[in-house]
């Protein structure tokens, strides 16, 4: 049957194997060329070929930017935000080869926030009786589980926000002997140096983008302010200051 007929991929026109298709809206993406969009893309069934096409041709260009960076900072534990704070740019990756993995390179400008949210779950710690069944203790005890979700909200053309685990492994807390813990929340997680670690990386990435991209966007306002008409001190010409503050008659400094 028709139906289940072999087809060819829109973007390579290669044959799509069995269960490979990747539907796209108006076409057929095959899983190859599906592995080289971003990882943090996920409008796929929502997307033309025509918009692949754009993405995959920004993606190769990505390559160029990744050859070029160079990583001075590393904030993280399995999934690393990496910093290039000479060039004010950034990427976010799980790989140690993250080169090979053609992380999407940003600037920090396009940093638009970061949200930190700490998913509590809860489980019944049981003991056992004397016939081996497992009975509540009295009052109840409960062990207390962690993970630490960041998302880091951009400005980008194929993604709005990148979302990651903090933490390498749920965080779990349990009643020590002798004492019993009913309510979670902070107060619980605090009793953990691994939660505490988790909220200062946290912060550290937070700090790391949002303050640099306040910078980033006050010099830009301070670029694109008026300059004063002024009186050169120095040749005494009316002149408008360059960027430098300098006159540009005589290149003289204007104080302003």
């Amino acid at each position: 049957m028709a139906f289940f007929g072999k087809k060819n991929c829109d973007i390579c026109n290669k044959k799509i194997g069995l269960l490979g298709n990747r539907k796209l809206e108006d076409g057929n993406l095959c899983k190859e060329c599906a592995k080289k969009l971003s990882p943090f893309f996920s409008e796929r069934k929502k997307s033309t070929v025509r918009d692949i096409k754009e993405q995959l041709a920004y993606r190769e260009e990505n390559r160029e930017e990744v050859m070029k960076f160079n990583a001075t900072r590393t904030l993280g534990r399995n999934t690393k935000v990496i910093l290039d704070e000479d060039s004010q740019k950034f990427i976010v990756s799980s790989s140690r080869r993250w080169k090979e993995e053609n992380p999407d390179v940003m600037d920090y400008s396009q940093v638009t926030g970061c949200n930190l949210r700490i998913d509590e779950t809860q489980r019944e710690k049981m003991q056992k009786d004397k016939e081996g069944n497992e009975i509540s203790y009295n009052p109840r005890r409960y062990i207390y589980n962690y993970d630490f979700w960041m998302t880091i909200h951009v400005n980008h053309p194929y993604f709005d926000e990148i979302k990651f685990l903090i933490n390498d492994s749920t965080i779990s807390i349990e009643p020590p002997t002798g004492r019993v813990w009913i309510q979670g929340g902070s107060d619980m997680g605090q009793k953990s140096a691994e939660y505490r670690q988790c909220e200062e990386i946290a912060e550290e990435i937070k700090v790391a983008l949002t303050q640099v991209r306040e910078n980033i966007r006050e010099d830009i306002a301070a670029s694109k302010a008026p300059k004063t008409v002024q009186i050169c001190p120095h040749c005494g010409a009316t002149t408008t200051p360059d960027i430098q503050g300098r006159c540009e008659f005589c290149g003289g400094s204007v104080m302003q």
